[in-house]
């Protein structure tokens, strides 16, 4: 079995009504995106936990969660290695909160949300109540199919820059488009911005999160 992921987190500030769960993108850590955690939870009622990927790439600093042979098209030796350690981490976040998955939302940025797309729509895995992804896709991965019949409860926010030169944006549309057929409730933000996170949608992307993971009472 592989080492625990290191992780950083914002504690919520009562008892946990929830948890969001943060993976980077390439070649950052579990510091970049923490950030985020008072943007889109400001009342702390959630356990913000963000996760550094397990993979170091000769040439590229930070950390990473698979090798990149084509944009779209994961490596799938690392890339089964991240879901399962993923799935590990999920599963012990989990059994220490009381929380469970659904009132979980998996959330990322570029390879991140590449990552919270499949552990969301694994047919392995729990179904969760919902997926944040910025600047990411739906990937194509030998022996790895997404599942969406049995997770209609599941809901996602997309976002995506129509101008990013890194993912493009077609991706974004072509994960809208397949979630979408596949009967998932889809909300879908697309705005003049490169490969980043665009701070407008932040705001919505708090309001989405809210109505995902409800006030308990």
């Amino acid at each position: 079995m592989s080492p625990p992921l290191v992780t950083v987190e914002r504690p919520a500030a009562g008892e946990p009504e929830g948890l969001l769960v943060l993976h980077h993108g390439r070649g950052t850590d579990e510091n970049d995106l923490i950030g985020l955690a008072d943007v889109l939870d400001p009342e702390a009622r959630l356990r913000v936990v963000s996760a550094r990927g397990p993979l170091q790439v000769p040439g590229w600093p930070g950390y990473h969660w698979y090798l990149v042979p084509r944009v779209g098209y994961p490596d799938r030796p690392t890339f089964d290695a991240s879901r399962a350690a993923l799935s590990e981490l999920h599963d012990r976040l989990w059994e220490e909160t009381g929380v469970g998955p659904e009132r979980t939302v998996l959330a990322g940025f570029s390879m991140g949300a590449v990552m919270s797309h499949t552990l969301a729509w694994s047919a392995d895995r729990p179904a969760v109540a919902g997926v944040l992804a910025f600047s990411g896709f739906v990937p194509t991965v030998s022996g790895w199919r997404p599942s969406l019949g049995d997770r209609q409860g599941t809901r996602a926010f997309i976002a995506h820059g129509d101008r990013d030169p890194v993912i493009e944006v077609g991706l974004g549309r072509a994960a809208r488009d397949l979630l979408v057929a596949g009967g998932i409730e889809v909300t879908y933000k697309e705005t003049d911005v490169v490969h980043t996170i665009d701070r407008a949608i932040l705001p919505l992307a708090a309001d989405w999160l809210a109505v995902t993971v409800p006030a308990k009472g």
